[in-house]
């Protein structure tokens, strides 16, 4: 039984050094953040509910049941998307 023990012990000790050393190495400290745009310009009477990045873009959610898609490099509006909102 005693040995059983130290062996189930250490099967436990080993597993947390993996998940250890998988979280250091998957998750490295030194990742850039997404760059922001200093100013979004938005249509009249529009406001921001929410911003999404992608690679080349960005997409604004408006309290107006609309998103827009903006080019990341430019700033300028590539597509105006309505939503459906559900009753």
């Amino acid at each position: 039984m005693r040995i059983l023990v130290t062996v189930l012990t250490a099967t436990m000790i080993g597993g947390m050094l993996v998940l250890i050393v998988l979280f250091l190495t998957r998750f490295p400290s030194g990742t850039q953040a997404a760059p922001l745009p200093d100013q979004i310009t938005l249509p009249d009477g529009v406001q921001a509910l929410s911003v999404t990045y992608g690679p080349g873009w960005y997409l604004v959610t408006t309290t107006g049941d609309e998103a827009l898609v903006y080019d990341a490099a430019t700033g300028t509006l590539r597509q105006r998307i309505a939503l459906d909102t559900a009753d």
